[in-house]
């Protein structure tokens, strides 16, 4: 959903109904929906990274909506950074790492920063590829700052040492 919208909007509304009926793209509705190439398309499909959900008999490639949304996903990835080969891997990484999630580019939420694909999934975020978790513990960050100004103020009887201060007090005065 879109922040700030509302459920019930009617956006929302048609988005829902695309995404629940079989509505099927041509390779040329694609391209112009997403703004990429017919090579772009073709050579990941060929390399393997996306591709059709339905095949005519023909063999002509046909795309769902949610088809749409994993190569809008791939193509802003490329956009922000991310070299097509990192999300290469980052797929297969995802599909290994999470099992149950099909489709990675369509059932995660995922930000570039840098060269680098960080996935948010339930409650927690985590670099796609290593798995590393991304969580800052805020509280453990506080409670290494209180050591270091103890520390710090301790030594500071003995040599100088800058120990921060907040609003002209003490910072371990606060605390």
């Amino acid at each position: 959903a879109l922040a700030g919208v509302s459920r019930n909007h009617p956006e929302i509304r048609k988005v829902r109904k695309m995404a629940s009926e079989q509505i099927y793209f041509r390779r040329g509705d694609l391209c112009r929906i997403i703004s990429l190439t017919p090579r772009q398309v073709q050579y990941w499909e060929k390399t393997g990274l996306l591709g059709p959900t339905y095949r005519t008999k023909g063999g002509h490639g046909r795309y769902s909506f949610q088809d749409l949304i994993a190569y809008k996903t791939a193509k802003r990835l490329l956009d922000a950074g991310v070299p097509l080969q990192r999300i290469r891997k980052s797929v297969a990484s995802l599909q290994k790492i999470l099992p149950s999630i099909k489709r990675p580019l369509v059932e995660l939420t995922l930000v570039a920063t840098g060269d680098l694909i960080l996935v948010f999934y339930q409650d927690t975020a985590f670099e796609a590829v290593s798995g590393q978790q991304w969580i800052i513990h805020v509280a453990e960050l506080e409670n290494e700052a209180v050591r270091w100004m103890q520390q710090a103020k301790k030594i500071s009887r003995y040599r100088r040492v800058s120990v921060p201060k907040q609003s002209g007090r003490d910072l371990l005065k606060t605390v």
